[in-house]
């Protein structure tokens, strides 16, 4: 499988005009899946090869502002270039409990209305993930107020056996979040990529009697 990494900003607090604030994309199988968005994003983007239209899942590490400030507008970009006719599936946005009601209220006094769906899962802090002057309580947005094209997204609370939570499992991934311990709750992502089969159909060598060797010389 063929994948590759852009790192879009790697400035801390504001972006500058030759780095950008936090975001980076991971880019496989014709997928981009976004980790950070911070404010300028979409500018670093279109420097890029990449399309913003072919992001399918955005990771949020934290609420601090350099890490998510450039979400509304990305948002609001991959709607105005997508077309209302075609069907697209939702964009899979993960991030702390907050996140929701960020989008939901940045939408809402904009008068935005987005044109492709989009659901967003809320990772639940434990209590000793940041000073306890930090942990917040979020109200949540009520269904019937939600944005029409916001689908019903999980909230997913830590693993406490794995000691992580369980965000992704599909055919190909696993991606799974961690705790990380910093002013707000904050978290990292890890995505591993599962095992494939070979496609080499030994029986059918061996009924043909041949074999194939392969060899390995470690470098020195």
């Amino acid at each position: 499988m063929s994948m590759d990494v852009t790192f879009l900003g790697t400035g801390a607090a504001y972006p500058s005009p030759t780095r950008g604030a936090s975001a980076v994309v991971l880019r496989c199988e014709g997928e981009c899946w976004l980790f950070d968005c911070g404010e300028g994003t979409q500018t670093q983007l279109m420097k890029s090869q990449l399309k913003a239209g072919r992001i399918t899942k955005i990771f949020i590490t934290h609420l601090h502002g350099d890490h998510f400030f450039g979400l509304p507008g990305l948002l609001c970009t991959i709607s105005l270039q997508s077309s209302s006719v075609v069907a697209k599936q939702p964009i899979e946005i993960y991030g702390p409990v907050g996140l929701r009601d960020f989008i939901w209220r940045t939408m809402e006094l904009s008068h935005t209305e987005l044109v492709f769906p989009y659901v967003v899962h809320e990772l639940v802090p434990t209590a000793d993930q940041c000073p306890a002057e930090e942990l917040k309580e979020f109200a949540h947005v009520n269904i019937a107020d939600s944005p029409p094209k916001e689908g019903q997204g999980r909230t997913i609370l830590l693993d406490s056996e794995e000691n992580s939570y369980l965000l992704v499992d599909d055919e190909q991934f696993v991606v799974k979040a961690f705790r990380l311990f910093h002013r707000i709750p904050s978290f990292g992502f890890s995505v591993v990529e599962k095992k494939r089969p070979g496609k080499l159909n030994a029986q059918k060598l061996k009924d043909l009697g041949k074999w194939v060797f392969f060899f390995f010389s470690p470098q020195s």
